[in-house]
């Protein structure tokens, strides 16, 4: 990269070159939207002489990267098909001092790396596509699978992914990275909130991204209510964050979900109500193994649309599963399946950066009386639930329609208390 002053004294950035790997400049589409928001807030105008864009940024992904940077198109953008992007004369000032101090950053983000570039490294067109029709769309998508799964792939042979694995590890550069660098990348977590401003206090300012949030609780603790009124929470732009609002999936298990409820709870915040309906995709589940055949579905539409769906939620994570596997013989076949369930949820969460919502049942602990605990339920899903939410949280009856949030298992918020109410208008305060 180089900067030249113009007649007019402003820094010029000429000729930055980002290669196939995007390891030089900017390796996020979403880490350079950031970037070009911050310079848009004193740039006086944009002058674009000449655009090339790589395949790896779809149209979509570019059209929000335009849009969020305030940045006027004065030339058709131009597809290539090498390995580089190249952006020529932007008149921005100040530029030089805002891309040194998010130059480290930029140097390890790999966000949004679309899965095409491994073709210009001798893997075929045709492998690409099977990777595709699994719901494998990046790079980083290929690094967290295992090599038994790319195996199973129908057309991949044992020695083709090999071949895919090295690729992915050379273009994601993986490795260790200072403890400095994975604060900065967390800079890009966002948080939804949850309509309540004491829950979102006890949340930390939300449901945040890259995590699985899970809420368990008896029957009629808010949790189907807690996921409608974030459906409508979603759409909205933080005042106090970044968080610009996006779109919400949807995945019904015990087919809950009510449109009409959701139209109630936007009566609070006067959005279109056909336009808020319509930013919700939703799904209904019929069986564990369709469940986990909607995420690969899931996980293409969030990379067709990159940056544009900002939440997932599957209510509940748990009834399928108690269904197709009800006795304890098949226990541990059901536990195995559930691994694999969140753990592609985990992965789509920090993949696509988006914030995964999920809801749980309990059931009674019949070990409770002779451990003197003070509640004999527990929730739903043993330890292999427990160990893979990010966040867990208990919710309880109240008084009326006043409900209880606890923090049962965190690895950043204290254990702690908030109370919240279940109204027509959603989850919102409980008045004193």
């Amino acid at each position: 990269m180089t900067v030249q002053k113009d007649s007019d004294n402003h820094e010029c950035v000429k000729n930055v070159v980002v290669n196939s790997s995007l390891r030089n400049v900017a390796t996020s589409a979403c880490e350079l939207s950031n970037l070009l928001m911050e310079c848009s807030r004193n740039v006086q105008c944009w002058i674009v002489k000449g655009m090339f864009c790589h395949r790896c940024y779809s149209s979509s992904m570019f059209q929000l990267l335009v849009q969020s940077s305030n940045m006027q198109m004065m030339e058709q953008i131009v597809p290539r098909q090498d390995d580089q992007i190249k952006l020529n004369d932007y008149e921005v000032p100040s530029i030089h001092k805002i891309m040194s101090q998010h130059e480290h950053v930029l140097l390890n983000m790999n966000f949004y790396q679309d899965i095409e570039l491994l073709q210009g490294h001798g893997i075929n067109v045709a492998d690409i596509k099977k990777l595709l029709g699994v719901g494998i769309c990046t790079i980083k998508g290929i690094m967290m699978t295992t090599r038994k799964r790319l195996c199973d792939v129908k057309g991949l042979s044992e020695a083709k992914v090999d071949k895919i694995k090295e690729v992915a590890c050379k273009l994601l550069n993986n490795g260790f990275i200072t403890a400095l660098e994975v604060t900065e990348r967390r800079k890009l977590c966002y948080r939804i909130s949850t309509g309540s401003r004491d829950l979102d206090k006890l949340l930390g300012g939300g449901i945040e991204s890259q995590a699985i949030t899970e809420v368990f609780g008896e029957f009629r603790t808010g949790k189907t209510q807690l996921s409608h009124t974030l459906c409508v929470m979603c759409q909205i732009a933080s005042e106090t964050s970044n968080f610009k609002g996006g779109k919400v999936i949807y995945i019904d298990t015990e087919n809950t979900f009510r449109p009409d409820r959701l139209r109630q709870i936007n009566e609070r915040f006067k959005m279109d109500q056909e336009a808020m309906l319509d930013n919700i995709l939703y799904a209904r589940a019929y069986t564990s193994d369709h469940q986990m055949e909607l995420l690969d579905f899931v996980a293409a539409k969030f990379h067709e649309e990159l940056g544009i769906f900002k939440l997932l939620i599957v209510d509940s994570i748990m009834a399928l599963f108690r269904v197709d596997y009800s006795g304890r013989g098949e226990l541990a076949e059901r536990q195995q399946k559930l691994a694999q369930m969140l753990s592609r949820l985990q992965k789509i969460a920090e993949e696509y950066n988006v914030a995964v919502f999920i809801t749980n049942q309990m059931t009674a602990d019949p070990g409770a009386g002779m451990t003197f605990q003070a509640d004999p339920k527990k929730p739903v899903g043993g330890h292999i639930l427990a160990h893979a939410s990010t966040t867990r949280i208990m919710l309880k009856k109240g008084r009326g329609e006043t409900r209880i949030a606890k923090i049962y298992d965190s690895p950043d918020l204290p254990e702690n208390e908030a109370t919240f109410a279940i109204a027509t208008i959603g989850i919102t305060d409980a008045k004193e």
